[in-house]
């Protein structure tokens, strides 16, 4: 009897290419590692493949943006965003999942790979004697096979459409990070604007605070004023000094918080940022702005593509219920005889026909669609909360510019002019300092957090282009 029949190689041979082509053991992991390096090599890809267009992805990621060899060292709002696209190392991690997903379309649309089988039975390793060529062709068996498996139900046709799909919602979710990216950098910009603009005010206020102490000590000489009076005009000062300070380190912790949005190696790190605290009327209604959102914001698209992805792999899972069909040649030397042989081989779907990854399927449908229902739910939320707060900011701004700091800078000119003569009290001359310095810095906070309303209002509505 020999220690292997040729029946059962037939058979073994159709079982380990029915694993191998249905991916329970890597094919690499019985392939020597030299030709493993000639296949890799050698991978195809999805053009030398001869797929359809509808199988190929729409658009293949070009290569990560070389980090520049100088660090920009002044940048605009639109300059800092598109450094930030380019080179923040975030970003970039996150976009390395597009190519990765258009690699599993090949993968998907990779074929089973015929098996090659060969055997020498009946051989007399341990009688010698007998080793001869007479009884190698009368007694001993030689067997050639060679199969191949047949996917059945579509599985290579809906493995490709679900990759397609899996990859368009990748896409999508790396559109939604560089959104909210964008939206960071516009933040850490408006702070440096920000605190750029209090230090300038802060300076500039000192500088005409000293002007009013030498106007102060001349009075003191003349006996004008006490020396109490001029004394808590020089302690005063401090508070000034103290602005400027504060207003320095908000600069220099604002300049770090944006060179790390952007991207350390992108910005130097002794940058300027080129732009000023600026007032642009909000145009358009709430409603031009949430159809904005369903139209144009990634997450949403991401949502609804998600839906397509989950009827995807419901269909992929019903194919994969269709038991492949491996199919065997063999060639046999026998007795003297050249004979062949032709094997049909597929499990008969008694017990398992995939109904658990069909039910699994047919529940994340139903679960893709309440999420993307929730998402537009959240989205236009979202939308309308930072278009009331745009509006809002408008107001308070206008009121600003309608007068107040107008009136607040005239009643600091008059104090300041009627100090120096002698015509009202310290005490009136720093309620009226105290009162124009409150209002200038509220009124830049106030342009600071419109100009953060807008670029939310940007952020919530998937466009960098409002109406």
């Amino acid at each position: 009897m020999p220690l292997f029949p040729r029946s059962r190689c037939t058979s073994a041979a159709a079982v380990l290419a029915s694993v191998l082509l249905a991916g329970a053991i890597p094919a690499s992991a019985l392939t020597p590692p030299s030709h493993r390096r000639a296949q890799l090599a050698a991978a195809p890809t999805i053009a030398s493949l001869g797929l359809p267009a509808a199988a190929q992805p729409t658009q293949r990621q070009p290569p990560p943006a070389a980090l520049p060899a100088t660090p920009a060292r002044q940048v605009t709002l639109g300059q800092a965003i598109a450094l930030a696209l380019a080179f923040n190392p975030s970003l970039r991690a996150d976009a390395m999942a597009i190519p990765e997903a258009e690699a599993n379309q090949i993968t998907a649309s990779l074929r089973p790979n015929p098996v090659f089988t060969w055997d020498a039975l009946f051989v007399p390793y341990f009688n010698p004697d007998k080793f001869n060529k007479t009884f190698l062709n009368t007694a001993s068996e030689f067997d050639a096979l060679v199969g191949y498996t047949f996917e059945r139900g579509g599985k290579r046709q809906r493995r490709m459409q679900a990759a397609q799909e899996i990859t368009a919602v990748t896409r999508s979710d790396v559109a939604d990070v560089r959104r909210r990216l964008s939206f960071q950098v516009a933040q850490q910009f408006v702070a440096v604007l920000l605190a750029k603009s209090t230090l300038a005010f802060a300076r500039r206020d000192l500088a005409s605070f000293d002007q009013t102490i030498q106007v102060s000590r001349a009075r003191y000489q003349a006996g004008q004023i006490s020396e109490g009076d001029f004394l808590k005009i020089k302690l005063q000062r401090l508070q000034f000094q103290t602005d400027v300070s504060s207003a320095q380190l908000n600069l220099v912790q604002a300049r770090a918080s944006l060179r790390a949005a952007v991207g350390d190696r992108a910005l130097a790190r002794n940058f300027h940022v080129i732009g000023h605290l600026i007032f642009t009327p909000l145009h358009g209604a709430g409603d031009d702005y949430r159809a904005l959102a369903l139209k144009d914001r990634p997450d949403l698209r991401a949502a609804r593509q998600g839906i397509t992805a989950t009827r995807g792999q419901f269909l992929l899972a019903k194919a994969n219920g269709k038991r492949n069909l491996t199919v065997t040649f063999g060639y046999t030397h026998v007795s003297a005889a050249n004979t062949g042989s032709l094997t049909f081989n597929m499990q008969i779907p008694v017990f398992n026909r995939n109904q658990g990854n069909i039910e699994h399927a047919a529940y994340a449908r139903v679960r893709a669609r309440d999420m993307a229902a929730a998402a537009r739910q959240l989205a236009l939320m979202q939308v309308s909360r930072a278009y009331d707060a745009a509006r809002t900011g408008a107001k308070v701004v206008q009121l600003y510019q309608s007068g107040y700091l107008k009136q607040a800078k005239e009643s600091r000119s008059i104090s300041s002019y009627a100090y120096t003569r002698g015509a009202v009290s310290l005490l009136n001359f720093l309620d009226a300092e105290r009162s124009y310095r409150s209002t200038e810095l509220a009124y830049r906070r106030a342009l600071a957090a419109y100009m953060l309303a807008r670029e939310q209002l940007m952020e919530m509505a998937g466009t960098r282009h409002l109406p």
